[in-house]
């Protein structure tokens, strides 16, 4: 797993791949957009003026507020031209983020007032935005909403709206997903259709993408074909999560009583 530190010397980035004990981290959730900055980039020490770069440059610098030394961007810290390394990553990346000692999510598409001080006093001035935003709609950031126990939001102008937890009502009506699962409950305890109702109103750009997202969620392991569909994709992980533990594809399922735990997933 490759990491984010900023240097001393230039105000830029560099990052540093670990093993096994990996030190405790800070990881960014967005969407992605025109500009994003890659991983050649950031090595070659170039995209500074890329869009994206406002991005990293947030998420490092709050991770150092919150007393963390490192941080995780999928844009910059994994090498996607690279089919086995990219392959490893979507297979990890749940653990990655449910590891993570702060998830921030980073909305582009909510702005607040720089006059609003109190944001939670004056949640008229964004909550529209929070409801519509296109964070809600993508397929990879399912997976980033429910695997980490800490996850903030944040506007783009880096005004923070809230919590999981302080907005787990809010978030629960619009993605359709539990409080209880928000709070982290374990996923074995939602039936398979029911986790993949949650993916309902969400996309993803390449369409295997929309089984993909999910192996965290369901606790699997497979390899990625890109070119065999959406449909053949999430027949595959069905089968394969009925191999792992059948029950979870009842569409009932009982539930444990809700607790403020992390997941077990």
């Amino acid at each position: 797993m490759r990491l984010l530190k900023s240097k001393s010397n230039d105000n830029g980035f560099e990052l540093t791949t670990f093993a096994d004990e990996i030190p405790p981290y800070a990881i960014l959730s967005h969407t992605w957009n025109d500009g994003e900055v890659t991983y050649d980039e950031l090595v070659a020490g170039t995209g500074k003026n890329k869009a994206g770069y406002a991005k990293i440059h947030f998420c490092v610098n709050k991770a150092t507020e919150d007393g963390l030394e490192y941080s995780w961007v999928d844009t910059c810290c994994i090498n996607k031209l690279t089919s086995d390394e990219l392959s490893t990553a979507i297979n990890s990346m749940f653990r990655w983020y449910q590891r993570a000692t702060k998830c921030y999510v980073y909305l582009s598409d909510v702005h607040v007032p720089e006059e609003v001080t109190d944001v939670q006093a004056f949640r008229i001035t964004w909550i529209e935005a929070f409801r519509r935003s296109r964070w809600f709609t993508r397929g990879w950031t399912l997976q980033e909403l429910i695997a980490p126990a800490q996850v903030e939001f944040f506007s783009k102008n880096g005004k923070r709206l809230g919590s999981k937890i302080s907005l787990e009502k809010e978030v629960s009506k619009i993605t359709k997903i539990p409080v209880a699962a928000l709070r982290g409950q374990s996923l074995d305890d939602f039936s398979f259709d029911e986790r993949i109702s949650w993916t309902a109103k969400r996309t993803t750009t390449v369409k295997e993408d929309k089984a993909y997202c999910l192996l965290g969620v369901f606790r699997v392991f497979m390899p990625l074909i890109y070119g065999e569909g959406e449909e053949h994709a999430l027949s595959r992980l069905k089968e394969i999560a009925n191999i792992r533990k059948p029950q979870s594809l009842q569409t009932a399922s009982p539930r444990r009583a809700c607790g403020r735990r992390r997941l077990r997933v």
